[in-house]
């Protein structure tokens, strides 16, 4: 871990990152990819030391309110965030100021800031997005080894449904030959209906690899899964994206599912939901235009 200061915290999307790197080990990690010109280890994770005074800076001087977005790079619930408290720090300011919330995460460190959550949600809009990749524990234990499991996740997610918090399942990415089975997406579909999610959010069963990523994923095929990795250089050589053979089959059967339960699995939709700032009291009157 090491701290640097920067000279702003919220994107002109209203997106932020608190941290740079991460600790959870996923094999697939886009974020070690090249292309984002990191200038230390993946795993020595790069704290942005001034980012809550930034964040109120920021905050205070906005004429409009909106919705921030965090954890699309760097998870905001990191394992040194349980003593550094950052996002926690952040997230009392956005409750403070009434700016709405997206927030992703594999953690079940979030739970930590339900009370904030829930206030934040009183005022505007929470959405709570979780990863979701691989139903069953051990696996996900080879996959995304440093971070709870799956089925600790699907708790969260059953707790952010019980306290009215709206939630998004990321079901992405689908690991060719290892998660790219009907059992698995089935299983995982049925964690999402029983937490009454409003969302899941994929584009195709597959990875995308980079450099960077690439390098470090095939490392781990020779580590857990023996002989995957020549498989993967047959198929798709140095492709970018690498779908699964079994793409056509599996996103069949999760929108047959998700239009059976009432679930949204239009990525479009999904982010537009996520961008979309709303006040209680909006969202009231909406709610009464539809009855009426």
């Amino acid at each position: 871990m090491h701290y640097k200061e920067v000279k702003s915290i919220v994107s002109p999307s209203n997106g932020m990152n608190l941290y740079r790197g991460c600790s959870h080990g996923c094999i697939y990690c886009d974020s070690r990819s090249t292309c984002y010109n990191m200038q230390h280890d993946f795993e020595d994770i790069e704290v942005k030391a001034n980012a809550v005074e930034l964040l109120e800076k920021t905050l205070s001087h906005k004429r409009n309110k909106g919705m921030i977005g965090t954890g699309a790079m760097s998870d905001p619930y990191l394992h040194l965030e349980k003593e550094l408290q950052h996002t926690r720090k952040c997230l009392e300011l956005i409750d403070r100021y009434e700016f709405g919330l997206a927030i992703q995460t594999k953690s079940d460190l979030i739970l930590r800031d339900l009370d904030l959550l829930k206030s934040i949600n009183e005022k505007t809009k929470c959405v709570v997005q979780m990863t979701l990749t691989t139903y069953d524990d051990e696996l996900c234990k080879i996959i995304e080894p440093n971070v709870c499991v799956t089925s600790k996740r699907a708790e969260v997610l059953n707790i952010m449904r019980d306290n009215g918090i709206p939630t998004i399942v990321w079901m992405t990415p689908i690991l060719p030959f290892i998660n790219d089975t009907e059992d698995n997406i089935r299983g995982l579909i049925r964690y999402c209906v029983k937490a009454k999610v409003y969302g899941i959010l994929l584009w195709n069963m597959g990875v995308t690899l980079r450099e960077g990523d690439r390098e470090y994923f095939y490392q781990k095929l020779d580590e857990h899964f023996p002989g995957l990795k020549e498989r993967y250089i047959a198929m798709y050589g140095n492709q970018y994206i690498l779908p699964s053979p079994n793409n056509d089959k599996l996103m069949k059967i999760v929108r047959q599912e998700c239009k059976k339960h009432g679930i949204v699995c239009e990525s479009d939709v999904l982010f537009e939901y996520m961008k979309k700032f709303e006040t209680k009291v909006n969202m009231e009157q909406m709610s009464l235009f539809d009855y009426l």
